[in-house]
């Protein structure tokens, strides 16, 4: 049954740690070297996956050289030809995923890969998710001001309770996650995701996260063009996940009612 799972009383100790990654070449050297070194004090047992989302830059070049460091069998690269987005790199890395507990977070930079650790320590039985939330934002004042618009107007259209939707530093037991359901391929699949580990009535952990500048690269979305689509994928994900099966099921409750 949806929303109850059994798992072990000790700590989880299998991991499966994946990066979206989209002209990242800059930073994801760094991340991944400090994924590894994390993972092999509190996760033994773990993998280490990057999703090359269609990258322009030296991005697979730098894969490559890292994949040689740590050999195939422990870092896996999935590629997409073209940049196929930025959902469709999660669902590509969640469908890679092997671990019992699956991480992710962006390749930017912008969250420190160590705090693995912290996420993991709190994945108890009866867990099923642990998100973060940022402490503070280290981003221009417009992008800290759309960013707690968005949040707030996703949790609010999709009556979503975790704090900061737009964290994507997210460590979820794979037994938890319906891939095949996901299909937003926009940054819309983070409220797919919440809403579908919600709506399902699994256990979330909350925990503070650091948050940090962004050194290299600029941001697909907070831009004038990105921002309109997004507001046009938020209104098409909310028809098709709250509007659509409302309307079922009011139509299902008033054919089976008695005359």
């Amino acid at each position: 049954m949806r929303g109850t799972f059994s798992a072990a009383s000790e700590q989880p100790v299998s991991v499966s740690v994946f990066f979206p990654a989209y002209g990242d070449a800059q930073t994801i050297g760094g991340l991944v070297d400090t994924a590894f070194r994390t993972l092999e004090t509190v996760a033994p047992d773990h993998e280490v996956i990057v999703v090359n989302d269609g990258s322009k830059d030296n991005t697979a070049e730098v894969l490559a050289a890292l994949q040689q460091k740590y050999g195939a069998g422990r870092l896996r690269i999935v590629t997409h030809p073209t940049n196929r987005g930025y959902g469709a790199a999660l669902r590509s890395g969640f469908a890679a995923a092997t671990k019992e507990f699956v991480f992710y977070t962006d390749g930017d930079g912008q969250y420190d890969p160590s705090e693995i650790a912290k996420l993991l320590s709190l994945a108890g039985p009866g867990v099923c998710w642990v998100n973060g939330y940022k402490t503070s934002r280290s981003d221009s004042r417009h992008r800290i001001v759309i960013g707690a618009l968005y949040n707030l107007c996703a949790k609010t259209l999709f009556r979503i309770r975790l704090r900061d939707i737009d964290c994507d530093f997210r460590l979820i037991r794979r037994s938890c996650l319906d891939v095949p359901a996901l299909t937003a391929t926009s940054g819309t699949i983070c409220l797919e995701l919440v809403r579908q580990l919600e709506t399902a009535g699994y256990r979330a952990v909350e925990t503070p996260v650091s948050h940090l500048p962004r050194l290299h690269g600029q941001s697909q979305f907070f831009r004038p063009l990105p921002l309109l689509r997004t507001f046009g994928h938020i209104m098409a994900l909310y028809w098709r996940i709250v509007v659509r099966p409302a309307l079922a099921l009011d139509t299902g409750a008033a054919a089976t009612a008695p005359e």
